[in-house]
């Protein structure tokens, strides 16, 4: 269904960290995910413009997943694409459009640049927006 999206309409999602879920036996953690150097990174994505059935436009987007790294294994069984930024203009280029020239860049990226902690419960509410989301969770 993202064929068309692959070839032609691919963007970059930026941001400085994700959340995700780990399970721990009937409980699911939230940790939050980032760079060690704490910069801001660009996620694969794809995007798209679609009529819904009540004519109205709707422009969407997505952020393509690969398998986890070494730190993401314990956390979940798939990441997020993150694009080093040598492989930015690439992804971006609109003359690129050959998926043997695009599929290598959806790797893993290193674990050894990432870092991950757990976070409040409280990132499970969209109505929760404040710095204090991104505190780690001190384990006693």
């Amino acid at each position: 269904s993202f064929r068309a999206a692959f070839r032609k309409r691919r963007c970059l999602i930026v941001a400085d960290g994700f959340y995700e879920w780990q399970k721990c036996g009937e409980q699911k953690v939230p940790m939050f995910i980032h760079l060690a150097s704490n910069e801001a990174f660009g996620f694969a994505g794809l995007w798209e413009t679609w009529i819904s059935p009540m004519g109205e436009r709707i422009d969407s987007c997505t952020i393509l997943t690969t398998a986890p790294n070494e730190l993401m294994k314990p956390i979940h069984d798939r990441m997020p694409v993150i694009l080093p930024l040598e492989n930015h203009a690439r992804w971006l280029d609109p003359h690129v459009q050959d998926p043997q020239l695009l599929l290598p860049l959806l790797q893993p990226y290193p674990a050894a640049l990432m870092e991950a902690y757990e976070v409040s419960r409280l990132v499970n509410s969209p109505h929760n927006n404040s710095p204090e989301l991104l505190h780690p969770i001190t384990q006693v």
